[in-house]
């Protein structure tokens, strides 16, 4: 006999019906029909169908999700997949539909086609093409339920990141990629920040695959580089700098490439292993030894300089020396072959691989005129061709070049064969660092005339 609870007076409580006893005598008679015959399953919902409308109009919400869960579990018992898809959709649709009868209903069918324990969003194993089709669309069907649903937002991630693994296992990487970018992941405030992490983390690889790299750098940039920095995130850290390489191979950027392998080297987890944080700093020297020169990099070739792990990788060591010091560098380098043969140098393809040999010999050509400015204000270009290597033509390329883009301050006088590389001063500079000079002396002469009065007053 029902039993009806809470007041409906005054619209402050709805009224409740206590289904109880009638949901268990109900539930009991539908697995008694399963039971005698599998053809009884359309009977059995049905009498289901006509309690779980009484329990959901009674707002008895534990009866509800009990009836609601027993109408896929005999779904699933019948092994009738159409059934089991259909009542979860009809259930899920209905009118006032309660959010946790619509909650039970995902997380019971979400165990039949993700594996439990783990990540929780691998798919189960299929044995035929028959249970892959049943699979994904349950999977669809569930994301389809779960749109839209704030109380579904974490089960929503997994499911899309099911969906994509489905995807890519059928060799499709655009479309698990594009499954994956409909979920703005970083809005849930369900999921927790690891989960967040791994799930752009996947979008990110997807997309890198899918060769869509503007979108790539946009999804990079949801990361949370703070987040990825603290304790028990260092595989997350490891798997993004390691994405975000692949990316910036793809822009031939080598300074963004040379933080990258450092972010990698700093991470506490290579540290521990030397043939990783070896690789990871050998890395991060060879793409800095490619990087334009600039005060970021400079401070960062200081910095790995004083490492006191860059002792153990002589080859690194000389390099950064030969580097760091304002003398001409005679080309190739001493370990020019050893660098050149580097895993992350050859990464990328021939094609590749020819790009950064030719960047090399460019950036040790730029390190040896920016060490000519130094010392010589006037110089024929013959004689610093020869001192630099190169064919005249060679180096007036590299010198325009380097002046275009503001590196250093050049003239150059084709018919008298002279390259200036001081700029000529204006009159008023002139008399400036005279009168500069002058105000010098005269402080030295004030000064001795000071110290020549004090030793004869102490005779």
């Amino acid at each position: 006999m029902a039993t009806r609870a809470g007041a409906a007076s005054g619209g402050q409580l709805e009224e409740r019906v206590d289904l109880t006893s009638e949901t268990d005598a109900k539930l009991l008679q539908a697995n008694q029909l399963l039971q005698s015959s599998t053809s009884n399953l359309r009977e059995a919902l049905a009498l289901l169908a006509a309690l779980e409308k009484r329990c959901r109009v009674g707002n008895d919400t534990p009866s509800l999700v009990r009836v609601c869960e027993a109408s896929l579990q005999l779904c699933k018992d019948a092994n009738d997949d159409e059934a089991l898809i259909a009542t979860l959709k009809n259930l899920s649709t209905r009118r006032s539909q309660k959010s946790k009868a619509v909650s039970a209903l995902v997380q019971k069918a979400i165990t039949w086609v993700l594996e439990e324990g783990g990540d929780g969003y691998k798919p189960l194993v299929v044995a035929n093409e028959e249970q892959r089709v049943i699979r994904e669309r349950l999977v669809e069907t569930l994301r389809d339920i779960t749109d839209g649903k704030i109380f579904l937002e974490a089960e929503r991630a997994r499911l899309t990141r099911a969906l994509a693994t489905i995807k890519e296992e059928e060799g499709d990487i655009s479309a698990a990629a594009d499954v994956l970018q409909d979920v703005h992941v970083e809005t849930y405030g369900s999921l927790s920040k690891r989960e967040k992490v791994e799930f752009i983390l996947e979008q990110m690889r997807l997309t890198l695959g899918k060769k869509d790299y503007v979108r790539a750098a946009i999804v990079a940039g949801k990361i949370n580089r703070k987040a990825i920095a603290e304790e028990g995130m260092e595989e997350e850290k490891i798997k993004f700098f390691t994405l975000m390489t692949e990316y910036h191979r793809h822009e031939k950027d080598a300074f963004e490439l040379a933080k990258d392998y450092h972010n990698i080297y700093s991470t506490s987890s290579v540290q521990g292993d030397e043939s990783q944080w070896k690789e990871a700093l050998q890395s991060s020297v060879v793409f800095l030894a490619l990087s334009p020169y600039s005060n970021e990099q400079q401070d960062m070739m200081n910095r790995i300089y004083i490492d006191p792990n860059l002792e153990k990788i002589d080859s690194c060591r000389e390099t950064i020396k030969l580097l760091l010091k304002k003398e001409i560098i005679n080309f190739p380098l001493p370990h020019q072959t050893e660098l050149e043969s580097m895993k992350a140098f050859t990464i990328g393809g021939d094609d590749l691989t020819s790009h950064w040999k030719k960047i090399f010999h460019t950036r040790i050509v730029q390190h040896n005129v920016r060490v000519a400015a130094l010392y010589y204000r006037r110089i024929h270009g013959k004689r610093l061709a020869q001192l630099l290597g190169l064919q005249p033509a060679e180096l007036e390329a590299e010198i325009s070049k380097m002046v275009s883009d503001g590196s250093v301050y050049a003239k150059i006088d084709r018919p008298g064969d002279i390259i200036r590389f001081a700029a000529k001063k204006t009159p008023e500079a002139v008399l400036s660092d005279w009168a500069s000079d002058i105000s010098s002396l005269l402080d030295l002469v004030e000064s001795t005339t000071h110290l020549i009065h004090k030793e004869n007053m102490t005779q």
